[in-house]
């Protein structure tokens, strides 16, 4: 007997049809694409929905935007996250990421104390890259020995090192069973499909987002290169960021 698959919809129009009901409970996705693609607000209305449509609290970890720049983004398509906190549905976290704390013990205590069914990290780009470059000796919770202790052969080439940061992170998300959205830089014209070329790898859905622009036209693109636990559509769809939010065109694909 097949079990059944749990889903946790995201509530954005043609994206749980595309998904076969929404994504599988407690998968870890990559949001990967270029500046404009829409990856912050994919996944901040992934969070609204969540708390506005379906009752489960969201941790929103932002490494770029502080609090008040995302509620400036938020108010632009009419979501009222500032409720939603004082409502305990939605907490929002900024990791100053020149800071010296540990950022996996920070994130497991908010996760332990707030509970959460959904988890948004964005984005995974400047997380690593900031902790491979100034933080990672300082930082407890990715210390080179550590990864050191875990990661053969030598030499310790860049790439490993940030295999063994994402390990080490997306172990630490996948215990708490969380459905789970990292944003990474998709870069242009790369065959990568993240901007560190692992975490792909290690994730368990990846979803491509391009843009087009010509003129005064433009096009959005959205392709679910992979899933884990279930089928999805496979052509590529077009969609829209509209005054509520990203819109896929169901009836468009190429």
């Amino acid at each position: 007997m097949v079990e059944e698959v749990i889903r946790t919809k995201t509530g954005i129009q043609g994206l749980d049809k595309a998904l076969q009901g929404g994504f599988p409970e407690g998968n870890v996705v990559l949001i990967a694409g270029g500046a404009g693609t829409g990856k912050s607000t994919l996944c901040l209305q992934f969070a609204v929905n969540g708390a506005t449509l379906f009752g489960e609290k969201v941790l929103y970890v932002s490494t770029e935007q502080n609090k008040e720049e995302l509620y400036k983004q938020a108010d632009g398509f009419g979501w009222n996250i500032g409720d939603l906190e004082n409502k305990h549905l939605m907490k929002i976290i900024y990791f100053d990421i020149t800071g010296g704390d540990s950022f996996l013990e920070k994130l497991d205590a908010v996760m332990m104390e707030f509970q959460p069914k959904r988890l948004v990290i964005d984005s995974l780009t400047t997380l690593t890259d900031s902790l491979l470059v100034s933080g990672i000796g300082e930082d407890k919770g990715f210390s080179m020995v550590q990864i050191a202790e875990t990661v053969n052969p030598i030499p310790r080439t860049e790439q490993i090192i940030s295999k063994g940061i994402l390990y080490r992170l997306f172990k630490e998300v996948k215990k708490h069973k969380l459905t789970t959205l990292m944003t990474t830089e998709l870069p242009e014209g790369g065959e990568r499909l993240s901007a560190d070329g692992v975490s792909e790898f290690i994730a368990d859905g990846v979803i491509l987002l391009h843009y087009l622009g010509i003129g005064s036209a433009e096009n959005r693109s959205a392709l679910i290169r992979k899933m884990r636990y279930t089928s999805h559509q496979k052509e590529i769809m077009l969609y829209d960021i509209i005054e509520s939010g990203i819109t896929l065109r169901e009836e468009e694909t190429i």
